[in-house]
C-alpha cells in the first residue's frame, strides 16, 4: 500500500501529493458537504482548519475526525468580516500558513419571489456569495507570501440552472460562479487558482423539502469530497477549473 498522500507513477518514481503537509480552511465544515471534504483531505496527508456558525457543531466535528494535531475548528460567521480573519490567523498561527481555501458555508432559502423577504436574499446572498469573497480576501494576501494557493467553491447546478422557488439561491450560486472565474483571471499569474464545483441534489440535511423521502438516488457527500479532492490534487501545471456532479440515476 502507498504512503498518505503518495502516489506511483508508471515508472515506479513516486510523486508526493499536493495536500501533504498543506494546510486547508473547510467553510461549513462540521456536516454534509464540508465534513466530508475534511475526512477527505485529512486522507491525504493535509492539516485543516475548518468553521461552523455553532460551537457545538465545531465540538462534535473534532471528536468525529479524531486526528489531533491534524485539525482544528471555530465557530465563525462567515457573513463578519472579523470572524473570518479570526479563522485564517488561527490556521495560519497553528499551523504555520495556509495553503488551500474551499469555500463550502451555505444556506437555501426557498419561496417564490413575492414571497422572499429582504432578510432572507440578504442573509443567502451573505452566505453563499459574500462569504466567499471574504474568506477569498483574507486568504489572498497569505497565498501571495507563499508563493501561491488553491480556491475550490462549492458552488451548486442551481448556479446555471435556476428553479422556481430558488431565487435567492440561484442568484447566490450564480453570482459565485461569475466570481470564481474573474478571481482566477485576476490571480493566476501569482500561483493562485480557483475552481468551482457544482453538485445537483446532494443527500444532505440542506433541503427541508427533501425530510422524509428517498435520497438513495442522490450525490453522497464524499463523492464531493472526491472531486474537490481530485481537483487540489492536479499537478501545477494543470487546472481543472469547472467540475459539475449529476445524479446518475435520478427518480422520473
Amino acid at each position: 500500500m502507498n504512503p498518505k498522500g503518495v502516489r506511483e507513477t508508471s515508472d515506479d518514481t513516486r510523486v508526493e501529493s499536493f495536500l501533504e503537509g498543506r494546510t486547508a480552511i473547510v467553510t461549513g465544515g462540521a456536516r454534509g458537504i464540508g465534513r466530508a471534504v475534511v475526512e477527505r483531505l485529512l486522507a491525504e496527508g493535509a492539516r485543516i482548519m475548518f468553521c461552523a456558525r455553532r460551537a457545538e457543531s465545531v465540538a462534535a466535528a473534532l471528536e468525529r475526525f479524531d486526528a489531533p494535531g491534524k485539525v482544528a475548528g471555530r465557530a465563525a460567521d462567515v457573513r463578519r468580516a472579523e470572524d473570518v480573519e479570526a479563522v485564517v490567523a488561527e490556521a495560519e498561527e497553528r499551523f504555520g500558513g495556509v495553503d488551500v481555501l474551499v469555500n463550502n458555508a451555505g444556506i437555501g432559502v426557498y419561496a417564490p419571489t413575492a414571497d422572499l423577504t429582504p432578510d432572507d436574499w440578504r442573509r443567502t446572498i451573505d452566505t453563499n456569495l459574500s462569504g466567499a469573497f471574504l474568506f477569498c480576501r483574507a486568504c489572498l494576501p497569505r497565498f501571495r507570501r507563499r508563493g501561491g494557493g488553491r480556491i475550490v467553491n462549492v458552488s451548486s447546478l442551481a448556479g446555471r440552472h435556476p428553479f422556481a422557488g430558488g431565487a435567492a439561491y440561484n442568484a447566490s450560486k450564480a453570482g459565485l460562479n461569475a466570481f470564481t472565474e474573474a478571481l482566477l483571471l485576476d490571480h493566476r499569474g501569482e500561483g493562485i487558482t480557483a475552481a468551482i464545483v457544482s453538485p445537483g441534489s446532494v443527500d444532505t440535511e440542506f433541503s427541508p423539502r427533501a425530510s422524509g423521502r428517498d435520497a438513495s438516488w442522490k450525490i453522497a457527500p464524499e463523492d464531493v469530497a472526491e472531486a474537490v479532492a481530485f481537483i487540489l490534487k492536479m499537478p501545477p501545471r494543470t487546472l481543472v477549473s469547472t467540475v459539475e456532479l449529476r445524479p446518475a440515476k435520478p427518480p422520473r
